[in-house]
């Protein structure tokens, strides 16, 4: 069968490649054209547009580029009639992937979605859209069925996490020869996520980067997100700070602790079992808008998954060099990060064990044969 995916950052990327796998285990015969990233280029295919081309982040972002957004909607909708696939499969990236939807139902194909958009958080109302223009819903997520099923009447497939599947994938690096490649000691690591986006990542090392010189024990590594280049990060550089490129899991897989902007990341963090602070900050405008439209207890998939405070959350002006060394002390400290652990295994087990992208492939062949 023919596969057209679109995703929209690197998560997407990780995501859509294994998921491709697992459609070419059980579909030999499938072919694939995709809007992703490296990750999906190296499955093969046929790739329309890199996800670095596309990133926008934030409210007043998206108005500036509004032209080329619509634009790239109308090279999609254009594309999708050329390909002709048997499955639209979407994954995350709500504000294009809805649109190209609403239009893509109506015309016939059939149309699967992957990664539900955070429509639990913020702007309910988009649930009526996707019942109407989403023929398959898979959910990564088990409060989000709940969500669906029992508040919108929608049935959906909890697939599990395919995080899992991209951990349980990984080949633990050898600890000798990683410190050896990037001229690190002995002292314990403290790994910096600071997002995968030019504007998040200045906004957060800024604060971040502060910890460095009163943690003289510790070495910083940050993890450079693959949707940047590494001279980006170059002026972010300093004494015990190390910049490690494309290699997050290696680092996660090493470190003692870990200071992370809220995002998938959070719950990668905790899957490796890592204690973390969850760290979060906007433009003052962007922000503003969100606290008008997201309607929740926590940012973190750890503590929305948990439905408690497993891990600290710092956000906006509370996301401060006095507030972050303080949460950084606590997780130090060996008291609570039993605690914390304690929690990370329970949080592994109500995300379903490894095999998300096997299953999802499945149920998009057998929902495609219809």
């Amino acid at each position: 069968m023919k596969y057209y995916i679109i995703v929209g950052e690197a998560s997407g990327d990780l995501h859509g490649s294994n998921l491709m796998k697992s459609l070419r285990q059980q579909d030999p015969e499938a072919q694939f054209r995709f809007w992703g990233g490296d990750l999906m280029e190296a499955v093969g295919g046929e790739q329309v547009m890199h996800y670095k081309e596309r990133a926008i982040m934030g409210f007043t972002e998206v108005i500036k580029k509004l032209g080329t957004a619509l634009k790239n909607i109308k090279y999609c909708k254009e594309d999708i009639v050329q390909y002709q696939p048997d499955a639209l499969i979407f994954m995350d990236y709500s504000g294009f992937n809805l649109r190209i939807a609403k239009w893509a139902k109506p015309q016939g194909f059939n149309t699967h979605y992957y990664i539900s958009p955070q429509v639990w958080a913020s702007r309910e109302s988009r649930v009526k859209t996707i019942k109407a223009n989403i023929n398959h819903m898979y959910v990564i997520l088990p409060f989000v069925k709940d969500f669906y099923e029992q508040k919108h009447n929608y049935p959906v497939d909890f697939v599990g996490h395919p995080i899992i599947d991209a951990i349980d994938q990984h080949q633990q690096v050898d600890h000798v020869a990683f410190l050896k490649e990037y001229q690190l000691d002995d002292r314990p690591l403290i790994a910096l996520l600071p997002g995968s986006r030019k504007q998040e990542i200045s906004k957060m090392l800024g604060v971040m980067l502060q910890m460095v010189d009163q943690y003289p024990d510790y070495q910083f590594l940050i993890a450079g997100s693959p949707g940047q280049e590494a001279s980006f990060y170059k002026p972010f550089l300093k004494k015990n700070v190390t910049l490690v490129m494309n290699r997050t899991y290696d680092i996660l897989s090493l470190c003692h602790a870990a200071l992370v902007t809220s995002g998938t990341a959070t719950l990668e963090t905790a899957l490796f079992k890592v204690p973390q602070v969850v760290c979060y900050k906007g433009s003052s405008i962007s922000y503003r808008i969100a606290k008008l439209i997201i309607k929740l207890d926590y940012i973190s998939l750890v503590n929305l998954i948990m439905d408690k405070m497993v891990v600290t959350e710092l956000i906006q002006t509370d996301f401060n060099a006095t507030n972050l060394k303080k949460e950084l002390d606590m997780i130090l400290n060996p008291t609570q990060r039993n605690r914390i652990f304690a929690d990370y295994y329970e949080l592994e087990k109500r995300l379903g064990g490894i095999g998300a992208s096997d299953k999802v492939a499945s149920l998009i062949i057998k929902n495609s044969q219809k």
